[in-house]
């Protein structure tokens, strides 16, 4: 008798652990400085092509997401200018990492991870050869310094790009 009772309480507990586990919500809070505000960059790339981009980030799905969508050129030779990208960044409880996905109007699709540091946002993915950064580098809460490059060891080896993003509220309920 005693040994079903000490059985139901393992298995009790087991199914609490398990509800309270699917309950808890991943740590996106990084992302929370960026959410509900339309955020604008223009820069110059490296080989001296224009970097224009505004983007919303988004809370979705219970807030076990972070959605992205921004505007950019979406064509070649920077005449047209629209929705260019929609991004997904989610907690992979697998690897204990945040994990993006950047979808764009060409077909492509940028993997990589989120890699939290302090109010820093850096994202790193496989580009080609070369593992390139994104850089959010926060200097207060509406506006981040932007850099794209190769990043090793905590230092810059290479910039492409290096601009600033500025936030206004957003107005869109998209």
């Amino acid at each position: 008798m005693n040994c079903n009772i000490i059985n139901f309480a393992i298995i009790f507990l087991s199914f609490i652990k398990l509800i309270s586990a699917q309950e808890s919500k991943p740590d996106l809070s990084i992302f929370e400085n960026l959410i509900n505000k339309e955020w604008k960059a223009n820069g110059t790339w490296g080989d001296g092509t224009m970097f224009k981009q505004e983007t919303i980030f988004k809370f979705e799905l219970n807030q076990t997401i972070v959605i992205a969508k921004s505007k950019g050129f979406t064509d070649k030779k920077q005449t047209k200018y629209g929705l260019r990208n929609h991004g997904i960044r989610k907690f992979d409880q697998e690897t204990n990492t945040i994990k993006f996905w950047e979808f764009d109007i060409f077909g492509g699709v940028t993997e990589g991870t989120v890699i939290p540091d302090g109010k820093n946002i850096l994202y790193q993915y496989h580009y080609g050869n070369s593992l390139v950064t994104d850089m959010w580098e926060y200097v207060d809460n509406n506006t981040y310094n932007f850099k794209v490059g190769n990043y090793l060891n905590g230092k810059w080896e290479q910039i492409y790009l290096e601009t600033q993003f500025k936030a206004e509220r957003s107005n869109s309920n998209d």
